[in-house]
C-alpha cells in the first residue's frame, strides 16, 4: 500500500523527480567510474610493487658458492621477496621465447653469450634503489637491470615516487569527489521531499486528525526516496559500464602485462557487482537518512 503511494506521488511531479533521478545518477556514474580508477590504480601500485624488477646479472667467472652465498643472503633479507635465480640456459630459452616470431634470431645466439643473473623483487617500491646500490657492491655481480618500466637508475626514485603519489591523488581525490557528490544528492532528496511535503500539507494535517500515526505519514515519502535512489544507483552504474566495457579494450592494450583490470569475465563481473552492491547501501542510507529528515522537520512545523 506505502509502495503504491509512493509511485502514485512519483507520477504527480514528474519533474521533481526527474531532477532527483538525475542528481542520483550523475552521483553514482561518477562514484563506478572512480571505484574502477581506485582498483585498477592499487592494481597498477601492486604489480610494479610485487613482480620481478631489480635482475644482478653475475660475473661469468663468479662460482657457486659466490652466487648461492649471494642468493641466500637475499632470500633471508626482509626487503626481498621472490627471489628466482636465472642460469645461462634459461636465459638462452628466455630469449627464445621473446624472439619466437624469428627463429634466425636464436639460431645466432648461444647460452655463453647470456649471463646468469638473479632476479627478485622487494616488498616495498623505496627500497629499490637502496638494493640496487648493495647488489653493485657484490663481488659475484656484473651490473644491475630493472625488468619494470621505471626508468634508468638515476631517476628510479623519482618515478616510483611519482608512481605512488598519482595513486594517492586517485585514492583522495576520488574519495573527495564522490563526498562532495554524496552530500548534493542528500540535499537535492532533502530539498524534492520538503517541496512534496509542502503541497501535501493539507492532506498531512487531515491525516493527522484522523489519527495517521507519524510512521504512516512517514513511510510512502521514504518509499519514494528509496526508489529515486535506485533508479540513480541503477542508471549511474549501468551508463558507467557501458563505457567502463567500452574503454577496457584499449586499456588493456596500452597496459600490456599489468593487470589493470581482471581479463577473466567472472572476475571482471565480480568487480562490478560489488561495486553495485555498495552503491546500493548507499543510496538507500542517502534515502532513508534524506527522507526521514525532511518528514520529521515537516511533522514538527
Amino acid at each position: 500500500m506505502h509502495y503504491k503511494t509512493s509511485l502514485d506521488y512519483i507520477k504527480r511531479s514528474p519533474f521533481q523527480a526527474m531532477a532527483a533521478i538525475s542528481v542520483l545518477t550523475l552521483t553514482f556514474f561518477v562514484a563506478t567510474i572512480i571505484s574502477v580508477l581506485i582498483f585498477s590504480s592499487n592494481r597498477v601500485l601492486s604489480y610494479f610493487e610485487t613482480r620481478p624488477q631489480i635482475i644482478a646479472f653475475l660475473k661469468d667467472e663468479a662460482d657457486e658458492t659466490a652466487v648461492g652465498a649471494l642468493e641466500q643472503k637475499l632470500r633471508a633479507d626482509g626487503r626481498v621477496v621472490n627471489v628466482n635465480f636465472v642460469s645461462k640456459e634459461q636465459a638462452l630459452e628466455i630469449y627464445k621465447e621473446a624472439t619466437a616470431d624469428n627463429p634466425l634470431l636464436a639460431e645466432l645466439v648461444s647460452p655463453s653469450i647470456f649471463p646468469a643473473s638473479i632476479e627478485f623483487s622487494v616488498s616495498d617500491l623505496k627500497f629499490a634503489q637502496e638494493l640496487t646500490s648493495e647488489m653493485k657492491s657484490e663481488g659475484a655481480v656484473e651490473s644491475v637491470g630493472f625488468t619494470a618500466s621505471l626508468g634508468s637508475e638515476e631517476n628510479i626514485n623519482e618515478v616510483v615516487s611519482r608512481l605512488r603519489k598519482a595513486t594517492l591523488y586517485i585514492r583522495f581525490g576520488g574519495a573527495a569527489v564522490a563526498i562532495v557528490l554524496g552530500a548534493t544528492s542528500f540535499l537535492v532528496l532533502l530539498v524534492v521531499v520538503g517541496m512534496r511535503l509542502a503541497t501535501r500539507k493539507s492532506e498531512i494535517e487531515t491525516l493527522s486528525l484522523v489519527g495517521a500515526t507519524r510512521g504512516f505519514i512517514k513511510m510512502p515519502i521514504i518509499f519514494e526516496a528509496i526508489n529515486y535512489a535506485l533508479l540513480g544507483v541503477i542508471l549511474g552504474w549501468f551508463l558507467a559500464v557501458i563505457l567502463i566495457l567500452y574503454i577496457t579494450p584499449t586499456l588493456l592494450g596500452y597496459f600490456g602485462a599489468i593487470p589493470v583490470l581482471p581479463r577473466d569475465t567472472l572476475s571482471f563481473l565480480a568487480l562490478l557487482g560489488i561495486i553495485l552492491a555498495g552503491e546500493f547501501i548507499i543510496g538507500i542510507v542517502i534515502a532513508l537518512w534524506g527522507s526521514s529528515l525532511a518528514v520529521s522537520r515537516a511533522l514538527k512545523k
